[in-house]
């Protein structure tokens, strides 16, 4: 599979209709028997938080996508996901679809007001910040996280693991689950990051960085393992959307 060659010093691939998948993801959880909830980020701005519930729960999921508004494909597969309906009979799931429907409008990595939502969960100075952390703040600890994420400049998938606790890794079962559709990354640095067969482990001290992603706060305050999912921008959507899918498939 060979790369598309859209992307020039950013994102120059496809776009969608960020309102109408957010119709979807919404009506598919409806469907499903998901709760749903809408967050209040500015007068004029909601993010979408949705919950999944069972009676005898073993374990708690979270999901997130759609926080970046030039990587269309994780709202895309939180879409499909909700669409397929095939979550684990045994866990309880909270996801949040699209964290940054302002930047999709504007088909650009950050909000409407130029800031990188994912380097703003320590300083929180964002309304999308601030309504999400409030929401998980009334959530319980969840046994897994995964954040679905694109790299423009990717030739491959890759993901980010973080388990200070070293509890067993689904790394590897992503990584080979997204090669199925995907071309991995194998390179030994990855975002000037060392790497092995398209899997990160970065060393994690997040009190000395400045600037904190979602992964960031989630491992200090909800969970104790989780992944950030890379799909490679400059291959097909669907191709991407895939890849995403079927990582957090085999997570399941």
């Amino acid at each position: 599979m060979q790369r598309l060659g859209h992307n020039h010093g950013s994102y120059g691939g496809e776009t969608i209709d960020i309102d109408a998948v957010l119709q979807a993801q919404l009506a598919a959880a409806r469907q499903h028997g998901w709760g749903a909830e809408w967050l209040a980020a500015s007068p004029t701005l909601r993010l979408l938080a949705l919950t999944r519930q069972v009676a005898e729960p073993r374990r708690r999921l979270y999901l997130s996508a759609g926080i970046h508004g030039d990587e269309p494909a994780s709202p895309l597969a939180a879409r499909d996901l909700l669409a397929a309906d095939a979550w684990p009979g045994d866990c309880d799931i909270w996801l949040c679809p699209c964290l940054n429907p302002a930047g999709y409008a504007l088909n650009r990595r950050e909000n409407a007001d130029g800031v990188d939502l994912n380097r703003d969960y320590r300083h929180r100075e964002t309304g999308e910040v601030r309504a999400h952390i409030a929401w998980l703040e009334r959530q319980p600890a969840f046994d897994l996280a995964l954040c679905l994420h694109e790299d423009w400049e990717a030739s491959g998938f890759y993901l980010y693991e973080v388990n200070p606790d070293g509890q067993p890794s689904l790394a590897e079962l992503m990584v080979s689950a997204a090669a199925q559709v995907c071309p991995v990354d194998r390179s030994p640095l990855i975002d000037d990051r060392e790497a092995h067969n398209g899997v990160i482990r970065p060393s994690l001290d997040p009190a000395q960085r400045p600037r904190w992603p979602e992964a960031f706060y989630l491992i200090q305050n909800k969970t104790r393992h989780s992944y950030t999912l890379e799909a490679p921008s400059d291959f097909p959507l669907a191709t991407r959307v895939a890849a995403l899918v079927a990582a957090v498939k085999a997570a399941l």
